[in-house]
């Protein structure tokens, strides 16, 4: 996400809060159901933001090392299969 959207997240947010509480009121329990749901979502994406690094540059993933359940039957190239051995 970009940082500069950070002001309209929060804005979303509080409306969010809003929603909730007069939904809250109104007794619409399904309704609060569905908008904590999108709260909880923005709520991570502003948290996202927060550990973003600022310097404009890419935030990298750690995807971990792959697994083999077979050691005897690596898999095939580009196919993710395991090799077939006559």
């Amino acid at each position: 996400m970009d940082p500069r959207q950070r002001p309209r997240l929060l804005e979303i947010i509080q409306n969010l809060r809003e929603r909730i509480t007069e939904a809250r009121g109104n007794g619409w329990l399904g309704e609060v159901e569905g908008l904590q749901v999108s709260f909880d979502a923005a709520m991570a994406k502003l948290n996202s933001l927060k550990r973003a690094p600022t310097d404009g540059r890419p935030q990298l993933v750690d995807l971990g090392m792959p697994v083999f359940t077979d050691p005897a039957s690596p898999p095939r190239p580009g196919t993710g299969q395991p090799e077939l051995r006559v």
